[in-house]
């Protein structure tokens, strides 16, 4: 949807807007074509699937699938934050 003017619209307004615009193609942006990632798998040993499962189950994750992912995804947002900080803490010294 192209914008006329940048006010900050209410969610009603944006509504509104949609709908009047929904059928006058020259409203619209050309279409955005997204291509769904293929799930990738990880072999772990059979001892830290076993610990993980126990763990998941502690934590009341659905499954241990869910649980890792959530484990995994946390963990790779601190690793970059780190990475950023000491990036950016050799820009100051060097």
């Amino acid at each position: 949807m192209k914008s006329k003017s940048k006010k900050n619209l209410s969610e009603r307004e944006i509504d509104q807007t949609v709908i009047a615009q929904a059928d006058d193609d020259s409203a619209w942006e050309k279409p955005i074509r997204v291509r769904r990632t293929k799930p990738a798998s990880v072999a772990i040993p059979a001892d830290l699937a076993a610990r993980a499962a126990f763990l998941a189950r502690a934590h009341h994750a659905k499954n241990v699938q869910q649980w890792l992912a959530q484990i995994i995804r946390e963990r790779v947002e601190l690793e970059e934050a780190a990475f950023v900080g000491a990036k950016q803490d050799l820009g100051r010294t060097g």
